[in-house]
């Protein structure tokens, strides 16, 4: 022997070495990440949205304060028809949490000393502070009316209940004011809780903060329990409790996942190994199997963590049909050894089957290289981590598989012989049998699926991709029309070059959005300038409050003169009101507003000095009525920089706009991959493509007939039936037509693993997963039922053969 045919001889177990050398290190990362660093999935669902990389930092920040402002809070409402027992029951609440302050808090016990804290922090500037009401009278009201209104307020028994001392606020404006931003919200205090009435029940509100991230798994398995335990606590006192918060949205669909995972990749690897007990009964293939497939998933973890940072739930999900196809390069090496002469090494074999491999691997990375270049994160983890794991898996088999199986290591069942000689009894589309049935039905079934694909429409609500338990959304809408929260998704921008150009632009805005309130298409804004108004806003109000109280209107006296003439006080006593009235009057600015007590709630309104400019957000209260949102877009057209911004609507507009791309994406995908099989097949490619595409219609005629809205995960899940569904043809085509029941035991293992895993995705309760999966689920059906006939090796196959694939003609 030469000394180059021993280096070619030894280059395999070189390979097998320097391959094992490789599993360990990254065996060795594995268990540094899992077990030293205790590394968790990720279980945000907004890391899977687009918009982290937006070009546009002001409304990427403006989006984060509406999210991150919601994230971390609770809330809670425990109501009764009687008060007491409502309070009763917050109380025992409460007491269960207050042994754990350090995973969740109440933002504000006593919200009797919170009213009195923000009350005192707007004091300086209370004669500054009016609403759109008192500006109006102001305006138009003489100094009799504003006296007769003040001695009203002294001795009127309904005046009604005031805030302070009467001297303090004789002419109602701050008080007036405060009811204004009262009726921002219809929470009010009420014996030191925070109280909501409706339908006859009365509501104690607590409001909680979580001290841990809501998306952190270790903080939902602590804080859900604790908040069960204080809801049954509460239960016992009064009769109703409502809870919403992300925390629980995310725990309960962190659970669903890690359910659907266990049970998919559990059921998905149970039902391979029994497909291999049934073929090989022998634990060996097994073993191989699950060698190669660990490999891929200890490598697409490594590799995944060290791209990512981090990897998501909902990737290993999806991860878990990776066994799917994994296994299909063990498979074929296994089915191909069998059919192998005893006199052939097993080395020699994978030289052979080579090609056929590569093949196999580089249409599978194309179908995930559909899927990776898609702006959504979630889909990009998700495609590099399957694609990762393929790789492996093959380098597995490549270099491993050769020196573990001989000649002698395999013997497949009577069973599995019997259903790869099934392949004879196949029909043969193309070699001319029973044209006159043949040609009639598959145009029958062809105009079906089309017309089918003509009544398939569209579905890009991104609401559509979110289901969370029931009982969750009930709380959730209940608290809505409870308290009018804000939507967090939907709102406007508002830019400028200084912080008193936006507070003036918000003026401008509220006041074109009072049509909308008065046609109750929302009950109302929530701005910070309507705390904090703008500086010319301020000395406007100060001129106007000067004019209307404060300075004689021609002959008659002030307001404060004839109220002080009316009650037999003093003109000192006057103008020492006239003093206390100006003395209050200190100008208040967003940034020492929103550091008071009575800012925190609008902290995250306000986004300051973002990117060169100032920005703010105005959000709206009460909408209800979502396909009104053309007219809330249209109040910002012709406002300087004022700018809609609907986050449920732009991610839609995003998943249409890849839909359509991806739906082009396939197609060119078929093309590369035509051209890349007819280098091998020449004429004969197309019939390796063939049963994919025609899978893929009669499986979208299929949901055009059901009434099954067409979404982006169903052209992603198109993208791994051309992967996948290629590999059958490529099985058939490379075998003569003795290894034929081989390779048609090969499509059959394979096929039904692609079933059992990505077909299990079709009983996740999951949106996407499921579009995902039951697309899988027909199309790899469709696929393994049409690969014979397309692959027939027809005549000339049976003079010859050992033919070469690219030398047989079509």
């Amino acid at each position: 022997m030469t000394k180059p045919a021993r280096h070619l001889q030894r280059l395999p177990r070189l390979l097998a070495l320097a391959w094992l050398l490789a599993v360990l290190l990254v065996a060795g990362h594995n268990a540094w990440l899992w077990l030293g660093q205790r590394a968790s999935p990720d279980t945000d669902i907004l890391a899977l949205l687009p918009g982290a990389s937006s070009k546009d930092a002001v409304r990427q920040q403006a989006f984060s304060h509406m999210v991150d402002s919601a994230q971390q809070k609770l809330v809670v409402l425990v109501g009764d028809r009687d008060w007491k027992r409502a309070q009763a029951g917050a109380q025992a609440y409460l007491t269960v949490l207050h042994a754990h302050a350090d995973l969740v808090a109440p933002i504000n016990d006593d919200s009797a000393q919170w009213q009195s804290q923000w009350l005192g922090s707007l004091d300086r500037s209370r004669s500054l502070l009016l609403g759109d009401a008192q500006r109006a009278q102001l305006a138009t009201t003489t100094a009799q009316q504003w006296n007769q209104r003040a001695l009203g307020g002294l001795y009127g028994a309904f005046g009604g209940p005031r805030l302070g001392a009467w001297q303090d606020d004789p002419f109602g404006l701050f008080g007036d004011w405060v009811q204004e931003r009262a009726r921002e919200t219809p929470v009010r205090p009420r014996d030191g809780m925070l109280f909501v009435e409706r339908d006859g029940v009365s509501y104690a509100l607590l409001l909680l903060e979580l001290k841990a991230p809501a998306f952190s798994m270790q903080a939902q398995e602590q804080v859900v329990p604790l908040l069960a335990q204080a809801r049954r606590a509460a239960r016992t006192q009064a009769g109703e409790v409502v809870s919403g918060g992300v925390v629980l949205h995310a725990a309960a669909a962190s659970a669903q996942a890690s359910s659907e995972s266990a049970t998919i990749g559990a059921g998905s690897l149970l039902g391979i190994l029994l497909l291999m007990w049934l073929t090989f009964r022998s634990l060996k293939p097994i073993l191989y199997i699950a060698l190669s497939i660990a490999v891929g998933c200890l490598g697409a973890l490594s590799v995944s963590m060290l791209v990512f940072g981090k990897i998501h739930l909902l990737t290993l999900v999806f991860g878990a049909s990776l066994i799917g196809i994994a296994q299909d390069y063990g498979i074929y090496f296994l089915c191909a050894r069998l059919a192998a002469p005893a006199t052939q090494d097993s080395a020699t074999l994978l030289r052979r089957l080579l090609p056929g491999l590569a093949l196999m691997l580089l249409a599978a990375l194309i179908g995930y290289l559909g899927m990776a270049l898609t702006p959504f994160p979630g889909l990009q983890q998700m495609a590099v981590f399957s694609a990762l794991g393929l790789v492996f898996a093959w380098l597995t088999v490549a270099c491993w598989f050769p020196q573990l199986i001989g000649p002698q290591t395999l013997c497949a069942t009577p069973r599995a012989q019997g259903f790869g000689q099934s392949i004879a009894r196949w029909p043969d589309l193309l070699g001319g049998f029973a044209w006159h049935l043949v040609l009639p039905a598959a145009v029958a079934l062809i105009g079906l699926a089309i017309a089918g694909v003509a009544r398939l429409h569209s579905s890009d609500d991104i609401r559509a991709l979110q289901k969370s338990p029931p009982e969750l959304l009930q709380d959730q809408m209940r608290i809505s029309q409870l308290l009018e929260l804000a939507a967090p998704v939907q709102f406007y921008l508002v830019r400028g070059a200084s912080a008193e150009a936006v507070l003036q632009q918000e003026e401008a805005l509220r006041e074109k959005l009072q049509a909308l309130v008065q046609r109750k298409l929302i009950t109302g804004v929530q701005a910070v300038s309507n705390w904090a108004p703008s500086q010319q806003r301020q000395q406007d109000n100060l001129a106007l409050l000067r004019r209307a109280l404060l300075e004689p209107q021609g002959e008659s006296p002030d307001a404060v003169t004839l109220t002080a003439q009316a009650i037999g006080e003093s003109p000192q006593w006057a103008q020492a009101l006239r003093q206390r009235m100006l003395d209050k009057t200190q100008p208040i600015t967003p940034e020492e507003f929103l550091a008071t007590p009575a800012g925190a709630a609008s902290r995250h309104l306000w986004l300051g000095q973002v990117d060169g400019q100032f920005a703010s957000i105005v959000a709206l209260r009460g909408l209800t009525d979502y396909r009104q949102l053309g007219q809330l877009a249209a109040v910002a057209e012709g406002m300087p920089g004022v700018q809609w911004v609907d986050k449920v609507g732009e991610i839609s507009s995003v998943l249409r706009q890849y839909r359509i791309y991806m739906g082009w994406a396939l197609l060119c995908a078929y093309a590369a991959i035509f051209a890349l099989l007819a280098l091998r097949y020449r004429r004969r490619a197309w019939r390796a493509l063939a049963p994919p595409l025609l899978a893929s219609l009669l499986t979208l005629g299929l949901f055009g007939w059901l009434g099954q809205p067409l979404q982006l995960f169903h052209v992603l899940a198109g993208l791994l039936v051309l992967g996948l569904g290629v590999d059958y043809g490529i099985f058939l085509l490379e075998s003569s037509r003795d290894q034929r029941p081989h390779a048609w035991l090969t499509v059959a293992l394979s096929a039904a693993s692609a079933l059992l895993s990505f077909g299990l995705l079709a009983l996740s309760h999951s949106p996407p997963l499921h579009a995902f999966g039951l697309t899988m689920l027909c199309g790899m059906l469709l696929v393994w039922l049409l690969a014979p006939l397309f692959t027939h090796p027809g005549p000339a196959a049976h003079a010859t053969p050992d033919a070469q694939p690219d030398k047989e003609s079509a």
